[in-house]
C-alpha cells in the first residue's frame, strides 16, 4: 500500500550518488574492505561430502559486487581464533538460512563477533554488520537477550516495502536513488522466504530492541505486521527480512523469486552501502601471506542445481 511517507522520501532531496558517500567525513576510507561471512550448519535435506558446514555462494557474490573480498568465518573454532580473525576484517555478514538460533554453533559464533562489534564500535573502532533473513533474526535474538519471533505465513512471496517516517532519514536507504525507492514501496521484488518473524507488537514491547534498532520498513502476511528493514541508532549494525542477494544470483523457480532490473538494482544498492560502510574500517591482516590463506579464493564453490535454494555452495568442515 502506497503510504504518505514515500512523498516525504521521493520530496526529501536525496542524493543519488554513490551510497554510503557520508564517508567523506572519514580521514582515510579503506579501498580493500574485507567482509567475514559467517558459515553455519549444513541443511539437515542437504548433507554433502564436501564439509558440515556451508556459505551460499550468492552471499560472496553479493559481496564481490559491491567492491570487497570474503573471507569465510567458520564454526567450531577458538575465540582467540575469532577475536584475531575479528581484528583482521572490515565487516560482517550474518546469512539467511536454517539453524536453530538459539543453540546451534552459527548462533554461538554470531555470539562471539556481536560481542566484540559492540565492544569494538564503543571504543570507536567502527565495524559494521549486516544480517539477511537468518541473520535479521540471529541480530534481534541476541539484541533482546530472548527469542521474540513469531510464525508468519512468508516462505516463498515477494512484497513491497512499506516504510516507515524515519527510513527518509536512514542511513541505508537516504542515498537511494528516487525512483528505486518508490519502485521498492509499489512492486513485489524483495524475496521472503522465512517463516519466522519478528512482529512490530513483540519489537515495541522489548525495551531492548526499541533502544538499539529504528524500525525502516515493515510488511505483513495478511494477518500480521512484521519489521522487515532496520538499522541501529547507535551502531552501523543493518538487518533485513528479505533477501537482496537472491535477485542477480539465484534461480529457483518458486515464488518469491524476483529478478527484474529494479531487483537487481537494489541488490546492488544495498551491497554498494554496506561495502561502503566496511570502507570505514581500518582493520589488516598481520601479513600479506596471511591474508591470501584466509580469503574464500582457497575454496570451491561446489554447484547444487538451479532448482535448489542456493545454486552453489562453499562447504568447510
Amino acid at each position: 500500500m502506497f503510504r504518505p511517507v514515500i512523498a516525504l522520501l521521493l520530496t526529501a532531496g536525496l542524493c543519488c550518488g554513490p551510497p554510503g558517500s557520508e564517508a567523506a567525513q572519514y580521514r582515510q576510507l579503506n579501498d580493500r574492505p574485507i567482509i567475514g561471512i559467517l558459515a553455519q550448519e549444513n541443511l539437515p535435506k542437504d548433507p554433502s561430502p564436501h564439509g558440515t558446514s556451508y556459505i551460499a555462494a550468492s552471499y560472496v557474490k553479493y559481496i564481490e559486487s559491491a567492491g570487497a573480498r570474503v573471507v569465510p568465518i567458520r564454526i567450531n573454532r577458538t575465540d582467540v581464533e575469532y577475536v584475531k580473525l575479528f581484528n583482521s576484517i572490515n565487516g560482517l555478514l550474518l546469512p539467511g538460512g536454517d539453524v536453530n538460533i538459539e543453540t546451534s554453533q552459527f548462533t554461538q559464533t554470531a555470539k562471539t563477533f556481536y560481542k566484540l562489534a559492540i565492544k569494538a564500535n564503543d571504543a570507536g573502532d567502527y565495524f559494521p554488520v549486516w544480517g539477511t533473513c537468518q541473520g535479521f533474526q540471529q541480530l534481534s535474538v541476541l539484541t533482546a537477550n530472548k527469542n521474540l519471533l513469531t510464525h508468519t505465513d512468508t516462505e516463498a512471496v515477494a512484497l513491497p516495502l512499506s516504510f516507515t517516517p524515519v527510513a527518509q532519514t536512514s542511513r541505508l536507504f537516504r542515498h537511494f536513488p528516487k525512483g528505486l525507492l518508490h519502485t521498492l514501496s509499489q512492486e513485489n521484488i524483495t524475496g521472503n522466504f522465512h517463516s519466522w518473524s519478528l512482529s512490530m507488537l513483540n519489537y515495541s514491547r522489548n525495551a531492548n530492541l526499541k533502544r538499539f534498532y529504528k524500525v525502516l520498513s515493515t510488511n505483513t502476511d495478511g494477518k500480521l505486521e512484521f519489521i522487515s528493514t532496520m538499522e541501529a541508532y547507535r551502531y552501523p549494525f543493518y538487518a533485513v527480512q528479505w533477501h537482496p542477494e537472491k535477485s542477480p544470483f539465484e534461480w529457483i523457480n518458486k515464488p518469491g523469486m524476483a529478478h527484474s532490473a529494479s531487483a537487481v538494482q537494489t541488490s546492488f544498492y544495498t551491497a554498494s552501502f554496506f561495502v561502503s560502510e566496511a570502507r570505514k574500517n581500518q582493520h589488516r591482516f598481520s601479513s600479506k601471506d596471511e591474508e591470501e590463506k584466509a580469503l574464500i579464493y582457497n575454496y570451491t564453490p561446489y554447484f547444487k542445481s538451479s532448482d535448489f535454494y542456493f545454486v552453489q555452495n562453499y562447504y568447510f568442515d
